[in-house]
């Protein structure tokens, strides 16, 4: 039996499935787009990299890795009737990352993450009727709250279905937990809601740049439309897979919905400007807050160009709301059932600038080596 975890191709994903493989020596259902075995074998090597050699991925992948080629959104996964009973019968949890957060298209974010959603469900339930499922853990995220501001948000006190959503990607999120709940009222469920996950705290390498492009920006700037004293809630990558992977193994977690957040921990404009300021041996910026409404329409409309300004702006657009709620996200459960807190940013966010700017924001993947061929997965 296995846990199907699902994005294991993705950023988050990929964390929480190497923690699975190393740190709990669990058996993986993996459902991954591709159009043949050995391209599938690929791209999970490319996600995993960053977290396993090559001989240690290979060895997980013939002895505790098991690939479904498919697509979260089709009827069971395009699977063939004889491969997704299979699935069916091998699964006894899953854990669901996957979901697309393009938070400029609703399209995107209906297809994948309410249709796909639904099909993983639907899964589940499935697996829970013939022979019962263990648990099921999905990743949310702490934007199901909706428009805030200047608050600090407990798990219970997140969903207000009267108040307005940020974006697609949060509306669509919203929805997936409500489904969870109404569809799978007898399984046991987790529900874990990451606040802006940025960074791995252990090492400088990602492989997503879309926000540290962002936050490299910002940094760049001598002037910040913001307010010094408030708090931006930023966890490290290798936190939430950690806290995802340990609940999700946990015969009983206490609760049902985890905020994987730096919480009131969270750490200040001013403090994080003043460790890469130090750590750059430059001058602290200065903050302007009365300048934010003038920031935000120069982005939107520089958000309309072509070219890498437009592309720039058009990240700062979707990321502002954001970055100036000054809103923070309860984390007393998972800090003390863990028994830790997540790093501090300020504490590896230079090793990050510096490698996502030498690196040109491109991660330098490595080939699948010539004498490994490919395995029939």
């Amino acid at each position: 039996m296995a846990i199907f975890l699902t994005g294991s191709t993705g950023y988050i994903g990929a964390h929480v499935a190497a923690n699975l493989l190393e740190g709990h020596g669990a058996a993986l259902n993996l459902l991954v787009r591709a159009r043949d075995p050995h391209q599938a074998e690929v791209r999970l090597w490319r996600a995993l990299q960053l977290h396993l050699n090559f001989p240690r991925f290979y060895e997980h992948l013939q002895t505790r890795i098991r690939i479904f080629r498919g697509d979260l959104t089709a009827p069971h996964f395009g699977l063939s009737d004889d491969e997704y009973d299979r699935l069916i019968h091998t699964t006894d949890s899953v854990v669901h990352c996957a979901a697309s957060l393009n938070r400029k298209s609703e399209k995107s974010c209906l297809n994948v993450n309410l249709r796909g959603t639904l099909e993983v469900v639907q899964l589940a339930m499935k697996s829970n009727y013939y022979h019962g499922l263990r648990r099921f853990s999905h990743v949310s995220t702490v934007a199901v709250a909706g428009k805030r501001k200047n608050e600090v948000v407990t798990e219970d006190n997140s969903i207000d279905w009267e108040r307005s959503d940020y974006d697609p990607y949060a509306r669509t999120k919203k929805f997936c937990e409500h489904m969870i709940r109404q569809l799978l009222p007898e399984v046991p469920r987790t529900i874990f809601r990451p606040s802006i996950v940025l960074g791995d705290s252990r090492y400088p390498e990602t492989t997503q740049f879309d926000m540290v492009k962002a936050f490299v920006f910002l940094a760049g700037l001598p002037v910040l439309p913001f307010r010094p004293t408030d708090k931006i809630d930023i966890v490290n990558v290798d936190f939430v897979a950690d806290a995802v992977a340990t609940l999700h193994q946990k015969e009983d977690p206490q609760y049902d919905t985890y905020h994987l957040s730096s919480g009131t921990g969270s750490q200040t404009f001013r403090q994080l400007t003043g460790a890469l300021a130090i750590a750059q041996q430059k001058r602290r910026p200065v903050f302007v807050p009365f300048l934010e409404k003038p920031f935000d329409g120069t982005v939107n409309t520089l958000a309309n160009r072509k070219g890498s300004i437009g592309y720039g702006a058009s990240l700062m657009k979707v990321f502002m709301p954001y970055l100036v709620w000054n809103t923070v996200f309860d984390n007393t459960r998972v800090t003390t059932e863990l028994g830790r807190r997540p790093v501090p940013f300020s504490q590896y966010s230079y090793p990050l600038l510096k490698f996502s700017r030498e690196a040109n924001f491109a991660y330098k993947y490595q080939d699948w080596p010539a004498t490994a061929g490919g395995s029939a997965a």
